[in-house]
């Protein structure tokens, strides 16, 4: 028996679109929520909404476009290149950034009568984000439960796996190929594979051939 409703943080992008499959698979109703906070790209809206649509998901788009006010990262600024220096958080990070995300998602799912939340935050393969840790999403879901006195779950499917073993969750789910040709993940704007070179692409499609290699036999 699937479990109640559910509400994903959907960006559009790999992970978030292997979690919305994930919850459809998993509860009984999905909403999904994306957020416009500044990011460098609107395709990554555009390809959030093309997604939602085409799986026939209520998807809400909210707006925390103050977030790229305050927080200077390269995920906001034109003129901040993209770069990761050993012993630094890679110029990408966004301050607070899913602390914001998943307390409006948590506000949303009271409204619509959802108990969980789906987010694709991982601490295997990751770009050493803070807010991604799984020590964080506990110490915020029972903030969260606290502040609204609501039994919230962050559920995060990917958590402890590698991005090759993301991959094969797609596959078991019947999406591989929908995930690698719809999804934006590439800090540079391109869908699907990407550009190959920014740190997100890397990483991408570095997990992308394990898993096609663990597939294949080789």
């Amino acid at each position: 028996m699937k479990k109640e409703k559910a509400i994903v943080v959907f960006s559009g992008g790999q992970d978030s679109t292997t979690c919305l499959f994930w919850a459809m698979e998993t509860f009984r109703e999905v909403e999904a929520v994306t957020f416009q906070y500044g990011q460098r790209h609107s395709l990554e809206l555009e390809c959030a909404a093309k997604i939602a649509k085409e799986q026939k998901i209520t998807h809400h788009v909210l707006d925390l476009s103050l977030l790229s006010q305050l927080a200077r990262s390269a995920l906001t600024r034109q003129d901040i290149a993209i770069e990761e220096k050993a012993g630094q958080l890679p110029t990408t990070f966004v301050d607070g950034r899913n602390l914001l995300f998943l307390s409006f998602a948590a506000v949303l799912a009271k409204q619509i009568g959802a108990k969980h939340i789906v987010t694709g935050v991982c601490e295997t393969d990751f770009s050493g984000y803070p807010d991604c840790r799984d020590v964080f999403v506990k110490s915020l879901n029972a903030t969260l439960n606290l502040a609204m006195d609501y039994p919230f779950v962050i559920d995060t499917p990917l958590m402890w796996l590698t991005k090759a073993e993301t991959w094969n969750l797609a596959d078991e789910l019947g999406v591989f190929t929908y995930v690698r040709e719809k999804t934006l993940t590439c800090y540079n704007g391109i869908i699907a594979d990407g550009c190959g070179q920014c740190p997100s692409c890397r990483l991408r499609n570095k997990g992308l051939q394990e898993y096609l290699s663990r597939r294949n036999g080789a």
